[in-house]
């Protein structure tokens, strides 16, 4: 890792990891944790008693498998979600001028 990269702290499933990134990356490493914890917390509720190691190989095979189905090259992906980081960005910006209005 670069010297400029940062520490950040992530919560998936109620568990929280420490992990590194380049500055720019940041949002969007938050974002994959929070589209993770969304799947693999989806995945726990469906059912059986799974263990974490399981709920994580399901979760990273079936966004595997919607990445392939999708027929987009990485770089598909990578436009697809920053695309998606900027609406959940603006989201953000309309509540938080919502609620400074309200």
């Amino acid at each position: 890792m670069a010297d400029d990269a940062i520490t950040i702290t992530v919560r998936i499933m109620g568990r929280e990891y420490t992990v590194s990134c380049p500055p720019e990356e940041h949002e969007t490493l938050v974002a994959s944790a929070e589209l993770l914890n969304e799947r693999m917390s989806a995945i726990r509720r469906r059912g059986k008693a799974l263990g974490t190691e399981r709920i994580a190989v399901m979760a990273a095979l079936n966004l595997a498998r919607e990445l392939i189905a999708g027929g987009g090259s990485a770089e598909d992906s990578a436009a697809r979600e920053r695309a998606s980081e900027r609406i959940k960005q603006l989201r953000l910006d309309i509540d938080s001028t919502i609620a400074r209005h309200s």
